[in-house]
């Protein structure tokens, strides 16, 4: 019998040759279907917690409509822009990204940003989160990246240690480390959040020609932050502030709203461009790719039963429309099998069937059949198979996307740019004098809680952002008191 206590395997007990590094179709090529480590690392995640979400797990959703406010038709043949004034419904959820459902809604996390856009091609999910960027740029490593987030599994409660540990050893985390650390990784509720479909995407038009998109919500209530104070204060009063909060703005007719913006690329840009389009760790420049306004997202209406709508409302990067699709992003390309894979797990294959899930301006007309949980006609006695010499639905071609071409070696390319600290930098540089001073404070509460190695290798990465911003989190740092034992209960 072989030892492999030394040797990281699969469950079969094969040596796995790398952990951290996706297999693609060259450097910016896609990824192959034949990651088998990749996928079974991803289906196995997946399937981890029951019978909640494994991330995203704590959320609240509402109603709305998204209306079109100025011509894109030129860029996309999606009919939910078709017209300026076409309106659209849409089912929004939002949600922490770490905690379980128990938890509180307020505290220090990402959040999650997606709506579900019932349009007469079928629905469009926009699923994306509250900053224009994430951890990790492989999704080889997100499995790790969440598990650091989660609880210990000896101790089972989260540890400062475990998630600055992942961070102070994954360089790429650095830019989105600042923006969680700082203001906006506190909102004061979902009404006062932007929402980014952070990935890079495409549109195509009717000549069937693509271009690069970046999808952006920006919130007309005005970005408001809790301070590290304010929000552990007010989660020991309301966990679910920001949960109430959304509920009762609706309930009174304070209609919450976004204006949404696209920026957009050609392909010769993504040639010349100085970083990775696709990478999910960076942003695109205001100034070089402007903010183009498209519509306004409106929520207008309460669900009437959580567990029905919210708990079991699913999302998926997958679900496009014709005049929308993806790009080479690695994470985005992940996501596409990750999310509709986990949603079968939770919820069971016909969770599309599912009323909040299937679409309203429209009739899903799939070729799938049976499974648990099928309580429509399942298709009647239509064939079940195709091609077939009975009547059976047709292909539409009006869904085919344009190629793409790519090029490289198959094999497990890392993205290994030496450019993690330049969006890092240009995030500090932009920052207030009092919007340094908490995100100082913020990450010396934190990482002040952590060993010296760890601590070591952070600050390594914030001199490569600053060095005196990394002598003000040393210090910050410092300041932090060693956790004190509980005291002994009064005698009685």
């Amino acid at each position: 019998m072989v030892d492999n206590n030394n040797t990281l395997t699969n469950a079969s007990g094969i040596p796995i040759a790398n952990n951290e590094v996706s297999k693609s179709a060259g450097k910016y090529g896609p990824l192959l279907l034949e990651d088998y480590d990749l996928l079974e690392k991803m289906a196995h995640f997946n399937r981890e917690r029951i019978p909640e979400r494994v991330v995203h797990a704590l959320g609240a959703g509402a109603y709305g409509t998204f209306t079109v406010t100025d011509d894109i038709t030129h860029l996309t043949k999606a009919k939910l822009f078709s017209e300026v004034g076409k309106e659209t419904e849409v089912f929004a959820r939002f949600s922490t990204v770490a905690k379980s459902k128990g938890g509180s809604d307020i505290y220090r996390d990402l959040r999650g940003f997606s709506l579900k856009h019932y349009t007469e091609d079928g629905n469009w999910d926009m699923v994306g989160n509250g900053t224009p960027i994430f951890f990790v740029r492989d999704p080889m490593k997100f499995m790790d990246f969440i598990r650091s987030q989660k609880e210990h599994p000896e101790q089972h409660w989260r540890q400062d240690e475990m998630w600055w540990d992942f961070w102070s050893q994954v360089p790429e985390s650095l830019h989105q480390v600042m923006w969680l650390m700082g203001d906006r990784g506190a909102p004061m509720g979902w009404r006062h959040m932007n929402g980014y479909g952070s990935h890079t995407f495409s549109l195509i038009n009717e000549q069937n020609e693509r271009i690069w998109v970046k999808f952006h919500y920006l919130s007309d209530q005005g970005i408001k932050n809790f301070t590290e104070e304010q929000w552990m204060h007010m989660q020991g009063i309301e966990p679910r502030w920001a949960t109430k909060d959304l509920f009762n703005a609706i309930d009174e007719g304070n209609f919450p709203a976004w204006t949404m913006y696209i920026q957009t690329m050609t392909d010769e840009q993504a040639q010349t461009f100085q970083w990775n389009p696709f990478d999910l760790t960076k942003v695109w420049p205001h100034g070089d790719f402007p903010l183009q306004r498209v519509g306004k997202l409106t929520l207008n209406r309460n669900p009437e039963n959580y567990f029905a709508e919210v708990e079991q409302a699913a999302f998926s990067p997958g679900n496009v429309v014709p005049g929308i699709s993806w790009s080479p992003d690695r994470m985005l390309q992940a996501r596409i099998m990750s999310y509709a894979d986990t949603h079968r797990y939770r919820l069971g294959v016909n969770y599309e069937s599912i009323p909040v899930n299937s679409p309203h301006a429209t009739q899903a007309n799939s070729p799938y059949r049976d499974g648990f949980m099928r309580v429509d006609g399942n298709y009647g006695s239509r064939q079940n198979y195709h091609p077939t010499r009975y009547e059976y639905p047709k292909a539409d071609q009006r869904a085919a996307t344009p190629p793409y071409e790519v090029s490289g070696m198959a094999d497990r390319i890392e993205l290994d740019e030496a450019d993690y600290s330049d969006q890092a930098k240009m995030f500090y540089q932009m920052l207030d004098n009092g919007e340094k001073d908490r995100l100082v404070h913020n990450i010396g509460g934190s990482l002040g809680k952590c060993p010296n190695d760890i601590k070591e290798r952070q600050l390594a990465l914030f001199r490569e952002v600053d060095e005196n911003f990394a002598h003000r989190v040393s210090t910050a740092m410092s300041e932090v008191k060693p956790p004190q034992p509980d005291p002994k209960p009064a005698a009685v």
